[in-house]
């Protein structure tokens, strides 16, 4: 029998409310199975609750870039650059703003 990854997220996430990560890989686990929108608001939640995790940008902002919702992509990566920023990522950092300047680039 197969093991349901949402599930198991989702049941960390109830044991461990106060951890980013269980959030962070059910967002992920959507995304992987295609469910973009899923794998949005997921990402929504965990930045509402954990605006400090750093690597939820990067990803979300990918999520969003591709559902085609640009403006909401661009908003997520400069709002990570600065959050990244805050928190001296610089790895994150430089990622996010790669990504920024890949998606700017696309639309000119």
């Amino acid at each position: 029998m197969a093991v349901d990854r949402v599930a198991t997220f989702r049941s960390f996430i109830a044991k461990k409310p106060d951890d980013p990560f269980p959030r962070y890989g059910l967002a992920m686990e959507l995304r992987t199975r295609g469910d973009l929108e899923g794998s949005a608001a997921a990402f929504d939640e965990l930045i509402a609750a954990f605006p400090d995790y750093v690597p939820s940008y990067l990803m979300s902002g990918g999520v969003l870039s591709e559902l085609g919702r640009r403006d909401d992509a661009i908003a997520r990566y400069r709002r990570g650059i600065e959050v990244a920023a805050r928190k001296g990522d610089l790895h994150a950092k430089g990622e996010l703003e790669s990504a920024l300047a890949s998606l700017e680039e696309s639309a000119s």
